[in-house]
């Protein structure tokens, strides 16, 4: 599947423009024009969503402790979600069959005779969902979360709930480095510095991108949002102590071109 830009033909001041503006911080990568549909189907959604992105900044903290950090950094971003309304959610399934017995005249019958019986199929929960927009946030977990996560989006959308849905992640390579020399700045051990982000099968932009374009998503619009080394924006409480690249006017590492 050909992934859109929709988001590049935004007319300046529009909800599409502060998009495009955020892109200075973020990769985006979008199927099915999401970005310009959820603009216009769901504005004050797609607003908040610009709002939450425009307000995040990646810090010291964020990148150097075990595992990415990723239950505090997504649960961060969440619960700016939920403070505008967004709410979990879960997509359930439910098939009943009906079976119609049909009278026999010549016995006496006159009604028809119903059997039911239902099946409920609890499905996979939505971090966030508000309006007809769903909303995942995946840092650094398991890349299966992407399966179920667009498996939703799908089952959502051909139920006619949702019109779109946007996943929150992150890239890889600038990140990996960029976390590496802040653990190294910090003193911390060799086998701390490999650490970070070096394992292969989590949730990252190349992961989502190769199931975008494959189009796991069937006719749902995706917008992928990844966070990226140029949302990092250290703070005087987590430069690390003995690093010098740090400027107030300077929101990357000296040297830093990720």
């Amino acid at each position: 599947m050909e992934l859109t830009h929709s988001w590049s033909q935004a007319v300046p001041g529009g909800s599409l423009g502060v998009l495009a503006e955020l892109a200075a911080r973020y990769e985006l990568r979008e199927t099915r024009n999401a970005a310009a549909i959820l603009a216009a189907t769901a504005p004050e959604e797609f607003g908040e969503l610009c709002a939450v992105l425009a307000a995040f900044a990646l810090t010291t903290v964020d990148l150097i402790e075990a595992g990415g950090n990723e239950s505090k950094l997504a649960a961060r971003l969440n619960a700016d979600f939920r403070s505008r309304g967004w709410r979990e959610g879960r997509v359930d399934t439910v098939v009943r069959s009906v079976l119609q017995v049909q009278p026999w005249a010549p016995a006496g019958e006159h009604e028809v005779v119903e059997r039911t019986d239902e099946v409920r199929n609890e499905g996979y929960k939505v971090d966030n969902v508000k309006g007809r927009v769903a909303l995942d946030v995946e840092w650094n977990a398991k890349d299966g979360n992407l399966d179920r996560d667009i498996g939703a989006y799908r089952s959502l959308y051909d139920a006619g709930l949702i019109d779109g849905a946007v996943l929150l992640t992150r890239t890889h390579d600038d990140l990996r480095d960029l976390a590496r020399r802040l653990s190294r700045a910090a003193g911390q051990s060799d086998e701390q510095v490999r650490s970070r982000f070096s394992t292969s099968t989590t949730t990252h932009l190349g992961k989502l991108e190769s199931r975008m374009t494959r189009g796991d998503a069937g006719g749902c619009p995706l917008l992928a949002v990844a966070v990226s080394a140029r949302c990092f924006v250290p703070d005087a409480g987590s430069v690390p102590a003995g690093w010098a690249g740090h400027r107030s006017d300077q929101p990357v590492l000296e040297g830093w071109s990720g």
